[in-house]
């Protein structure tokens, strides 16, 4: 008998997942112990149900079928049950058998499935995220196909098998449909759960932010405190739905507290509650979420502290606040949250300490930090800034940036993502969702905790090895724009919410202020971008003259954008004067709507009310974004979209894609522009935009993964399967040299041959055998690819030299036992690189690339992709590091075969992506030459396939 607590029990199948409505429900396997479970889900399943599970009337489980169901060995005979409440809700089943059809164990792959889901809960996508994890179970268990019998009018299931994106067959055999599926995942199974995925926790977060009633539990009997100030706020938003107050200490006399119903728990409320905000102390957190619970609560916002920020005993406290909130199918925001805000016109929800929510807007905003979100809300106001929505995760136990990137990608009201981030719980699925969102609309962060080397107190993340600097190279090439500081989250998001996309970086500078366009003309450069020379209009311009001036800039086909400088101007009296800010914006706004297509930002000093009047501009409008078309850049604006039909938020030149859907465009005197009381900070957004707009370009034509026909890949994972043998080390090995070199030859990757040296005549005979001049190098671990501390000796002529050259390294540096020398044969002359490839069950695979020496190492100077890496990702990392101009003749010297480079490192990426055992390559030295190159040495390491939790069944993170 085997029983949860029992050795045998596989806990790691426990997965809490999202379900098609955004609920959530756990899934487990079934034990000995759930036979009353199953007895009573069984009662409440339909009649109707029963006979297409059992193709017969089946009223009631027998002792014998409540044994056999609840009684599993986990390989031949497997069980699953989704439960909500700690009550079965469905089950899927498994039996190994063999090709006749009978019970078999290994090295039978194929069983037979059957699912039964209680009528309450079909339609939920119960069947299909039960099929997903019992497939992944059957694979894990040596199972490559399901078999399953339904009934033709079981439209349902069949549905389900159906649609699952395996490779099936299917047949009509006595009076039933017979189904085989291949549990292989495919590219469309891949695509249907990610698919599905997405639709549930957007769902789950659009129930958070657009409830139908909210309870405030805690809400206190005397005006004051968290859970009163709470309640103030959603009626002082105007909160469209009903509001209830929670106080389980109110006497028989309070039954309102201000104006709204006020009773001592969730149940006396007498109807359904989509929402509770709970702001109680810690210790009576678990009593308010089980009343919630039992009650039909949808999801949690929880305000109180003491958890996982206040140490291991709050951290466990946590835990168990997750597992109690998703055992009733809720969901949690928190805990020690700031609250959650949305603005749209139907609901109008401010659940938020934040005394006063902000105008309506089209920014999204999710920040991890309370006090952060209130610096972002407050500096967004005054700027003119508004938000579509607005959440303080606070510790971020359950529901976290990834399920807002979900939402976003498809909310009509959010055209620009502006995110605070700690922590990423899984950097893997956060870059995939961010690349998709990017690919729509931008998508902007500021991490916090990069360099503190431990995680922000409260927050549970899985451990990774990669540094922050990788993760950022990794989140760039997603798309994200990765800023320094808070400030210029707020200033990128201003200019990307209001302006549209620049078509590339050419930048016309006018203002009235030789010295501050001469400022913004270094600051450009500094940026990359290409400005063109200031236009200085004097102290003396008018804003009649500044429309002038923008009007023109904005109609040359010179520039993709205009920076606009202004200082008070001088008046008829000779005096400086500040002016109206309104009459200089209104100018702005009037030059800029003759060219909506093209971004306009202004740069100002102590001109009063000119921020005020640029921002007040409708914020609420709608502004569609969606993926471009890749176009030339520059080009004549002969092809640019008409005033009439330009789109903010799309490049200049590029046609929209089918997206997700959007709202009709604003006009463009309708948008606000941005204003900045610096020029580095206007031209550093500008920045942002241009580099987005051009990754945006690129990232509608992907490249392609390299394909080549000498690439053996049977015949290394058979190597790679001899070389772990029947028990490998979890930890990993090492291969030796030679079997290291025997698989990178397997994809087409010649490692250069080495040959020991132990003594003078060991090398002299290797020398003889691989051909004069040869190299002598040492290979032990303080001085390996250390050429500087002369442990190597190169262009060896001949066998005089070679035992000079010994001898001087011996007498020099240590013995030989100590130095462990090599020789090998002198290559052609190049740049020495370092190619190499890992894999982090948080990140994923990664490709990295940079040249050998100090500049990789001491500087950092290293590029990242993820694998699979296309030919556009392999070309990009040479050409982004600092050092790429040595690459390419930098001051004269003979440019290398980049091809071949390139090749290289689309081989060790495929490599890498077809065989999740090699979990480690290093090629290091790499030298480049002119024509061809030279892999001088080659470290790989095997393990077995580590689990990346990116690619299994659908499941919520458990730290």
């Amino acid at each position: 008998m085997t029983t949860a607590s029992d050795p045998a029990y596989p806990a790691h199948w426990e997965a809490d997942v999202v379900l098609r409505d955004g609920g959530t429900a756990r899934i487990r396997p079934i034990n000995a112990e759930d036979a009353d479970r199953l007895v009573s889900f069984y009662e409440l399943v339909s009649d109707e149900s029963k006979y297409y599970r059992f193709f017969a009337p089946y009223p009631r489980l027998s002792a014998k079928d409540v044994h056999r169901f609840t009684h599993h060995d986990y390989v031949d005979r497997v069980g699953l049950a989704a439960t909500v409440g700690g009550e079965f809700i469905a089950t899927v089943r498994y039996d190994r058998i063999n090709a006749q059809g009978r019970p078999a164990s290994a090295p039978a792959d194929e069983a037979e499935v059957a699912f039964l889901v209680q009528d309450a809960h079909q339609g939920r996508g119960v069947a299909s995220t039960l099929l997903e994890h019992i497939a992944a179970v059957a694979r894990e268990r040596g199972i490559r196909r399901f078999a399953a019998e339904v009934l033709p009018a079981n439209s349902k299931m069949i549905k389900v098998f159906t649609d699952a994106g395996y490779q099936q067959k299917r047949s009509f055999e006595d009076g039933s449909v017979h189904l085989t599926l291949d549990l292989e995942p495919t590219a469309e199974s891949l695509a249907v759960q990610r698919a599905r995925e997405h639709r549930a926790e957007a769902r789950s977060v659009q129930r958070l932010l657009a409830p139908g009633s909210v309870a405030v539990i805690g809400a206190g009997r005397a005006p004051g405190g968290v859970g009163r100030a709470v309640l103030r706020n959603l009626l002082d938003a105007g909160f469209t739905g009903r509001v209830h107050a929670v106080n389980h200490a109110l006497t028989a006399e309070q039954r309102e507290l201000d104006g709204v119903p006020a009773v001592p728990s969730v149940g006396a409320i007498g109807e359904p509650v989509d929402l509770a905000i709970i702001a109680v102390p810690a210790e009576r957190v678990p009593q308010a979420v089980a009343d919630c619970g039992e009650h039909g609560v949808q999801g949690l916002v929880v305000l109180s502290a003491d958890y996982a920020e206040s140490g291991p005993r709050g951290r466990e406290r946590q835990r168990a606040l997750v597992r109690q909130a998703r055992s009733y199918g809720m969901r949690l925001i928190g805990p020690n949250a700031f609250g959650i805000i949305n603005t749209a016109a139907g609901v109008r929800l401010n659940a938020s300490l934040a005394p006063e929510a902000p105008p309506a807007g089209r920014i999204g905003l999710f920040t991890q930090s309370g006090a952060i979100g209130i610096a972002l809300l407050s500096g967004l106001y005054r700027r003119g800034a508004g938000l579509s929505t607005f959440i303080s995760s606070g510790n971020r136990a359950d529901v976290s940036g990834n399920d807002f990137l979900q939402y976003w990608y498809e909310d009509p009201d959010t055209d620009v993502v502006l995110l605070y981030l700690e922590s990423i719980g899984n950097p893997r699925k956060f870059t995939r969702l961010a690349r998709r969102t990017a690919a729509a609309k931008p998508v902007v962060v500021v991490k916090g905790a990069r360099h503190s080397g431990t995680t922000p107190p409260g927050h549970a993340v899985p451990v990774t090895r990669v540094p922050d600097a990788t993760v950022s190279a990794l989140l760039r090439q997603a798309g994200v724009i990765l800023v320094g500081t808070v400030t210029e989250l707020v200033d990128a998001g201003l200019l990307l919410a209001s302006q549209p996309l620049p078509a590339g970086p050419r930048v016309a500078i006018l203002g009235n202020s030789e010295s501050l366009g001469l400022l913004t003309y270094d600051a450009c450069l500094t940026e990359g971008l290409r400005p063109r020379r200031p236009l200085d209009l004097t102290t003396a311009a008018t804003p009649a003259d500044f429309r002038t001036a923008l009007a023109a800039a904005l109609a040359d086909n010179r520039c993709d954008a205009v920076v606009v400088t202004a200082i008070p101007w001088v008046g008829e009296s000779g005096a400086l004067e500040s002016g109206d800010g309104r009459v200089l914006a209104d100018a702005l706004r009037e030059a800029a709507a003759t060219a909506p297509a093209k971004p306009v930002a202004v740069v100002h000093v102590e001109i009063g009310g000119l921020a005020e009047a640029l921002s007040a501009a409708t914020r609420t409008a709608p502004r569609p974004a969606g993926p471009i078309e890749p176009s030339p850049q520059p080009t004549a604006y002969a092809t640019s979209p008409s005033p009439a039909t330009a789109r903010p938020g799309t490049p200049t030149g590029s046609q929209s894609e089918s997206g997700p859907a959007r709202a009709p465009a604003t006009p463009a005197a309708a948008q606000p522009i941005p204003a900045y009381p610096a020029a580095e900070r206007a031209v550093r957004a500008l920045a942002e935009a241009v580099r987005y707009a051009e990754w945006r370009r690129a990232a509608a034509d992907p490249g392609k993964v390299g394909e080549y026909d000498d690439i053996d890949e049977t015949g290394a994972a058979a190597l790679i399967e001899r070389l772990l043998g029947p028990d490998p080390d979890p930890r990993g090995t090492t291969l030796a040299a030679a079997d290291g070199e025997e698989l990178m030859a397997r994809y087409g990757i010649a490692v250069h041959p080495t040959l020991p040296a132990p003594d003078v005549a060991h090398a002299v005979e290797a020398a003889g055998r691989l051909g004069y001049p040869v190299a002598l190098k040492t290979t032990a671990p303080h001085l390996r690819h250390r050429p500087d501390l002369g442990g190597v000796r190169l262009d060896l002529a001949d066998e005089h030299q070679l035992a000079r050259a010994y001898a001087e390294l011996t007498a020099t540096l240590g013995k030989p036992e100590e130095l462990a020398p090599v020789v090998q044969a002198m290559v052609p002359r190049g740049v020495d690189t370092v190619v190499r490839a890992s894999i982090d069950s948080a990140v994923g695979a990664v490709l990295s690339f940079g040249l050998a020496g100090a500049a990789s190492e001491l500087l950092g100077d290293t590029s990242h992709r993820l694998i699979p890496a296309t030919d556009r990702d392999a070309a990009e990392l040479l050409r982004t590091i600092r050092t790429a101009p040595l690459l390419f003749g930098w001051r004269g010297s003979a440019p290398v075969d980049t091809a071949a480079l390139e090749e290289l490192l689309l081989r060790v990426g495929r490599l890498v992506d077809d065989h999740p055992e090699v979990v480690a390559v290093g090629l290091e030295p790499v030298i480049v030459a002119q024509q061809g190159l030279a892999v001088l040495g080659a470290t790989v390491r095997l393990a077995p396939a580590p689990a990346l939790g990116d690619l299994g069944p659908r499941r919520l993170p458990s730290y």
